[in-house]
C-alpha cells in the first residue's frame, strides 16, 4: 500500500523540506487589491511592499472543493492507494470543511484537522512521514497523527498588531494599547484559535531572546528531534537568538522557514514563531 502525504501552503514548508519528506502541496489564494495570486507566487516582501504603498491589507482564500478534488485525483493517478491530507486548523479557515466535502466520495482520502497553523502543521506531516516509512497502515497513521496534534505547541511574537486587527483577530483597543506602549505581544495557538499570552518590551533581539527563553521554560517533555522557527522577514540576529536557545535546550535540528503569503497576510512583518511537539507519541 502506497500512502501519500499532502499539505497546504499554510504549513509554511520550504521547497527543500517538501522534497525531502515527499509531501504534496496545494496552494491557497492571496488577493492583493484586485489581483489574485497563488500562495507561493508572491513572497512576504511583496506583501509588505503592497501594503506600504496601498495601505490595503491582503485577503486570503481557502482552497475550494473542486480544486481539492483535482488535487486528490492527481495524487491517486501517481500510483498512490491512500492520501493523508493536513489542513490548517478548522478554527482558522474553511479549508478543513472544504477538504472533507471534497473527500466524501473518495474513501482513500483522509483529512486531518491540524488544529494549528504554519509549521505546526508541518510538524504533524513530518511525524506522519516517519510512521508511513515504518510501514504502518493508513488507519494507524491517521489515529497516531490525530493524537499527536494535541501535543503541538505553537506560539509567535508579533511586531505589530495591525495585520491581526484588520483581519479581525484582535480588538482595536488591544492594537492601540500595544502601539502606544510599544509592546510586542506573544500569540499562542490553543483549542483551534489564537489567544494572547505574554507581552514583551524592548529591542527586537531582546524580545526574541526573552520570548525564546520563556518558550523553553514552559516545555515539559519536548520531542527534541526537531523544532521549527518560522518568521516573516525577521532579522538574522532575531533568528539566531531563537535558534541558539533551542539548540541549547537540546533540539537536534532547528528548521528555519519563511512564512508563506497566507500566514504573512495575517501576522505582518518581523513576526517570529517557535513550534515544537511536547510529549511522547501516544500508542
Amino acid at each position: 500500500m502506497k500512502i501519500a502525504l499532502s499539505v497546504e501552503t499554510t504549513a509554511d514548508l520550504s521547497k527543500e523540506i517538501l522534497k525531502k519528506y515527499n509531501l504534496y502541496l496545494i496552494q491557497f489564494t492571496v488577493l492583493l487589491g484586485e489581483t489574485s495570486y497563488l500562495d507561493g507566487e508572491i513572497t512576504s516582501a511583496d506583501i509588505f511592499e503592497f501594503v506600504e504603498k496601498s495601505n490595503i491589507l491582503p485577503k486570503t482564500s481557502a482552497v475550494n472543493i473542486y480544486t481539492y478534488q483535482d488535487h486528490f485525483k492527481k495524487i491517486l493517478a501517481d500510483g498512490y492507494n491512500e492520501i493523508i491530507h493536513f489542513t490548517i486548523g478548522s478554527g482558522f479557515s474553511a479549508s478543513y470543511n472544504n477538504a472533507l466535502v471534497a473527500a466524501e466520495e473518495m474513501k482513500s482520502v483522509h483529512i486531518i484537522d491540524s488544529m494549528n497553523l504554519s509549521s505546526g502543521i508541518g510538524l504533524l506531516a513530518l511525524y506522519a512521514r516517519e510512521l508511513v516509512d515504518k510501514g504502518l497502515d493508513v488507519e494507524t497513521v491517521v489515529k497516531k497523527v490525530r493524537a499527536r496534534a494535541l501535543q503541538v505547541k505553537t506560539s509567535f511574537v508579533v511586531h505589530t498588531l495591525e495585520y491581526l486587527h484588520k483581519g479581525g483577530r484582535c480588538s482595536g483597543l488591544a492594537r492601540v494599547s500595544a502601539a502606544i506602549l510599544r509592546l510586542k505581544p506573544q500569540i499562542v495557538v490553543a483549542d483551534n484559535k489564537m489567544v494572547p499570552a505574554k507581552k514583551y518590551f524592548g529591542r527586537r533581539v531582546q524580545v526574541v531572546e526573552q520570548y525564546s527563553e520563556d518558550v523553553v521554560a514552559e516545555m515539559v517533555n519536548p520531542d527534541l528531534k526537531y523544532a521549527f522557527i518560522t518568521h516573516t522577514l525577521a532579522t538574522p540576529e532575531m533568528i539566531k537568538a531563537a535558534t541558539d536557545t533551542l539548540l541549547e535546550r537540546g533540539f537536534k535540528e532547528v528548521l528555519v522557514t519563511n512564512a508563506g503569503a497566507t500566514i504573512t497576510s495575517h501576522c505582518g512583518p518581523l513576526t517570529l514563531g517557535i513550534l515544537y511537539i511536547d510529549g511522547d507519541p501516544i500508542e
